[in-house]
């Protein structure tokens, strides 16, 4: 919960809300956007526009995950037809590629897009790669598209991971930036467009009072869980590195009550695993030991053995080396029971995940010629620093 310390941020819903949503006046208007998405009293972005312009939403799109956040990852999310009064809904999210961008005859009936979701940083969170889909599309079709910003949850300054490679875009990359870009739904917009050329018309509406530096935690915009695997802002702290392992057999802590920050397999041992992680010197975290059973997707309801990521200084701790720092001592100690995913991910079926996850397969086969993981997110470094000095005329706030 916020508290008196907390600096008072607004965001581009909040903003809009304020203003009445003029800008939207004699507007046909489609909304992408969840349940997650709400004000600074909790009310949904979809509530809130309906409730200003009634029968002018035409069209609701609803992301991954579908609008409550209920379906679970890679789970396709179809809705039933509609009848009588409201806007109708659109899964971006079914059973094939195509389903993730809107339909052409979806569009033909708005002439705006509003953009309302909650993104947590990731390169490989899919909203920011469903945003850029739609914008594709509605850019097509004449329809104009604003985003309404919010924070970057884990802070816009921390800037971490390898760039994905051109050539190698997918839903979870779908244009190369770094694994942990440091920048906000808008921000990335501004970047797309300019990038890719895309030639259409984008409004966005900033957040007031937020700072690159700040963590949501550090703001009176409250925490709302964006998918059924992210529950805290610790979960998506860890993010960044542990959705990784969705690469690999191991559990990334799926089917417990805290998904990527616990880790493991039936046939690691966890006290060598967790001592092996701690003597590695990574800053700001602690591994503790731990015993689970998940309750649903890999290794449902067997005994796991791994350990739990503790963040000790947020501000030192880097998710995604230590996510390849995971990846590396795990499977030297699983010899032949660790093995990287092989079926289809993301609707890609010829790619192995990890790769997809990485952005290249660069990693996976340095890995697998037994370089360490220290020398290979040293390489980053590079990249890093180019991305930060390409993405500087894009960004709307200051550290």
């Amino acid at each position: 919960m916020p508290t008196d310390n907390c600096s008072t941020v607004r965001t581009g819903l909040d903003l809009a809300r304020g203003d009445g949503f003029s800008f939207l006046k004699g507007r046909r208007v489609g909304l992408l956007s969840h349940a997650a998405a709400v004000d600074g009293s909790l009310t949904s972005a979809l509530r809130i526009v309906h409730g200003v312009i009634g029968e002018q939403l035409k069209i609701v799109f609803t992301p991954e995950h579908g609008f409550f956040g209920h379906a679970q990852d890679l789970e396709p999310v179809t809705l039933a037809a509609q009848a009588g009064a409201g806007p109708r809904w659109v899964s971006l999210y079914g059973d094939g590629f195509e389903s993730l961008t809107p339909r052409a005859e979806d569009l033909q009936e708005i002439d705006t897009l509003v953009v309302d979701l909650v993104d947590i940083g990731s390169r490989y969170y899919t909203f920011q790669a469903s945003m850029l889909y739609a914008m594709q599309a509605a850019f097509a079709q004449g329809v104009q598209v604003i985003v309404l910003d919010r924070p970057n949850p884990i802070n816009g300054a921390t800037v971490e991971g390898p760039m994905l490679e051109e050539g190698a875009e997918s839903f979870v990359g779908p244009y190369p930036i770094p694994t942990r870009h440091g920048m906000t739904l808008a921000e990335l917009a501004i970047l797309y467009k300019e990038e890719l050329e895309l030639d259409g018309e984008l409004e966005v509406i900033p957040c007031q009072g937020w700072r690159r530096g700040m963590y949501l935690d550090e703001t009176t915009v409250p925490w709302v869980m964006p998918s059924p695997n992210m529950p805290t802002l610790d979960t998506a702290l860890v993010y960044p590195g542990q959705c990784l392992l969705e690469g690999t057999n191991l559990s990334e802590g799926r089917g417990t009550t805290r998904p990527f920050e616990i880790f493991g397999a039936p046939w690691l041992e966890a006290d060598r695993l967790a001592e092996a992680l701690n003597a590695q010197g990574l800053a700001g975290v602690k591994f503790r030991p731990v015993t689970f059973r998940p309750t649903f997707q890999k290794y449902s309801g067997q005994i796991c053995h791994g350990a739990q990521i503790h963040v000790t200084d947020r501000v030192k701790f880097g998710p995604v080396a230590t996510g390849i720092a995971v990846l590396d001592l795990a499977r030297k100690q699983g010899g032949d029971h660790f093995a990287w995913r092989t079926d289809p991910y993301e609707f890609v079926a010829d790619r192995l995940a990890i790769d997809l996850l990485f952005g290249s397969d660069r990693e996976r086969l340095t890995l697998t010629r037994g370089i360490g993981w220290l020398e290979i997110s040293n390489d980053w470094g590079e990249e890093v620093a180019d991305f930060l000095a390409q993405r500087k005329p894009f960004l709307l706030y200051e550290e």
